[in-house]
């Protein structure tokens, strides 16, 4: 009995392994390389020129670096409504919701 137990168990568990899921290898054909990021690059620099906004340096992975002045005094800068206890901003005030827009 026991023999017959372990077997229909093991045969459960190797017809669930048969039909797992499995991942796609696929992998898309890369397209020739063009031009057009170079492109981009000059639209989004024409872009900030024409906006007079000068560019916050950044990380790599987005976030501002805070070993530069202007990103330091970017941090500093106190929110347009009310405080809560803790020092951020509240939120159920109209004047925060629009400045949280903005950014």
């Amino acid at each position: 009995m026991k023999k017959l137990v372990c077997s229909l168990i093991s045969v459960f568990i190797i017809g669930q392994s048969i039909f797992a899921q499995t991942a796609d290898k696929k992998v898309a054909p890369k397209a020739a390389p063009t031009t057009t990021k170079t492109t981009k690059v000059e639209e989004k620099k024409d872009k900030k020129e024409d906006e007079g906004v000068k560019p916050a340096k950044m990380k790599k992975n987005g976030t501002p670096d805070m070993r530069y002045k202007e990103n330091k005094e970017a941090a500093k800068a106190k929110p347009a409504g009310p405080l809560k206890k803790d020092g951020t901003p509240d939120m159920r005030h109209k004047a925060n919701k629009e400045a949280a827009k903005k950014k």
